[in-house]
């Protein structure tokens, strides 16, 4: 007897489940696989998934709408609904992401005052991954760098006032460096008082929590006016490449990223539809022809940046686990941090900004009244310059170990090849204010471990139980 589309389908998710549960299991970090110190590997980040992200991704699959549709409407919503903003736009990338909320502010839609153009500044990080700057020179304006604090991992902001320029500068595009958040009350209140743009750079950093004197605990990336992220593979949640920016409350800047990311049309119908604007053939703009099919009128120069729907689909999931996540690596973290105590004299430990100490019964903060829950991206310590070996040193000898370690991504960025060529080439491409020894230190002494959840308590402690041996070595 024939059977229907449906009863197939639920067949094939059937047995989809099955295969995943045998062959993709040890992904989970409940598993109990073997662990075999020095021959399995340790990664600092990964993918975390079950059948539930192979069912939905076959799914989608096989309803076979592949470009951007329902399933990324739906995480879309999600999204803006588990952090708070008014609406979450997809990507194909955290780096997209960021490219997009930049070129946004440049439209000649915003008012004129406010516009990013060419030769506008940008005030942002020396330290930290370089898709948060690039942007900036993408788009023809001046990122100027203030110095990273070392023990945050976030911009130093001694020299912020210094940075602004009355009439050249336009923004602040920082990220929340490895899940922990900038100083977002001194931030915030600097662009308010200057009338500047905030895009929060959130890709390492979901789930993450800062409050202001006075105020309630909320979710980082709904303090600016604009914030981004990523889904690639390590950070909090994936959907394999994957990134959106976030719209905090103005809803005129939903229509220009999404204006940048689907090719830089005017048009805002969603793919599949057709006159949700009710003039699809009413427009006169530029010097088309009155009439003219409003899908195809492009009011800027645009992108093509959305990701897949399967993976929309995958997102969905892992949105359902992310409270978990984020406790795993809140968890991970303090378990390190326990775990290395007595190493202080080698290595100084990161703190969350607004904290002066850590302590086994927790932080001890600062008088500025704010606090802050980082949602880790990973445990980061810096090498003290009396210790007798150095950060590279510890980081060949842990990859040797199968423990996987990271650089503080691009250290000083003014540093990095791309940058010193564009200084060569061109001179005012981008300004520095101070010496940057915060971010030179960064890239000297500072590597940073996992914390994300498929690390088991056998890993962590094989991680301090290597690390320990080898400084007492």
């Amino acid at each position: 007897m024939s059977r229907t589309p449906e009863e197939l389908k639920a067949e094939i998710l059937r047995m989809t489940r099955e295969y995943s549960n045998l062959v993709h299991m040890p992904n989970h970090p409940g598993h109990p696989s073997a662990f075999v110190p020095g021959e399995t590997i340790v990664p600092y980040a990964g993918r975390v998934f079950d059948a539930d992200e192979v069912e939905a991704a076959v799914s989608s699959t096989l309803d076979f709408w592949l470009t951007l549709g329902p399933e990324g409407e739906a995480f879309e919503g999600e999204l803006a609904s588990f952090l708070g903003t008014r609406r979450s736009l997809l990507t194909n990338s955290g780096s997209s992401a960021n490219l997009l909320a930049l070129s946004s502010l440049t439209s000649h839609k915003l008012p004129e005052e406010r516009r990013i153009r060419r030769g506008d500044e940008v005030i942002t990080c020396a330290a930290g991954f370089p898709t948060t700057v690039a942007p900036i020179v993408q788009n023809g304006a001046v990122p100027v760098f203030i110095d990273a604090d070392p023990l945050t991992g976030n911009a130093s902001l001694e020299h912020l006032e210094e940075a602004y320029r009355p009439g050249k500068t336009k923004a602040v595009m920082m990220a929340h460096g490895l899940g922990n958040p900038f100083d977002l009350s001194r931030v915030v209140d600097f662009c308010s008082r200057y009338g500047l743009w905030l895009i929060e750079d959130n890709c390492d950093a979901l789930g993450s929590a800062y409050r202001m004197p006075g105020g309630d605990m909320k979710l980082t990336g709904t303090f600016g006016d604009l914030s981004t992220q990523s889904f690639y593979p390590p950070h909090h949640l994936t959907m394999g490449e994957g990134g959106a920016v976030n719209v905090v409350s103005d809803m005129k800047l939903k229509v220009l990223v999404e204006s940048f990311r689907d090719w830089g049309r005017d048009c805002w119908c969603a793919s599949g539809k057709d006159n949700t604007c009710n003039k699809r053939f009413g427009w006169k703009l530029g010097e088309l022809p009155e009439g003219y099919d409003h899908k195809y009128i492009y009011s800027h120069l645009g992108y093509n940046m959305k990701p897949l729907d399967p993976q929309a689909a995958i997102g969905r999931q892992q949105l359902k686990k992310l409270p978990a996540f984020i406790q795993a690596r809140k968890k991970n973290w303090e378990t390190l941090r326990r775990g290395l105590a007595d190493l202080e004299d080698t290595f100084e430990f990161s703190l969350p900004t607004h904290a002066k100490a850590w302590t086994t019964d927790g932080f001890v903060w600062d008088h500025s009244g704010a606090v802050c829950s980082p949602s880790w991206f990973g445990f980061l310590l810096l090498v003290r310059p009396s210790a007798p070996f150095t950060s590279r040193d510890l980081a060949r000898y842990l990859d040797e170990k199968k423990i996987g370690n990271r650089m503080f991504f691009g250290g000083n960025l003014i540093r990095q090849p791309a940058f010193v060529q564009l200084k060569k080439e061109q001179p005012e491409a981008f300004r520095t204010i101070g010496d940057l020894k915060g971010a030179d230190r960064i890239m000297q002494e500072a590597l940073f471990l996992g914390t994300y959840p498929g690390l088991s308590p056998a890993m962590l402690a094989y991680m301090i139980e290597t690390i320990g041996n080898f400084v007492r070595k």
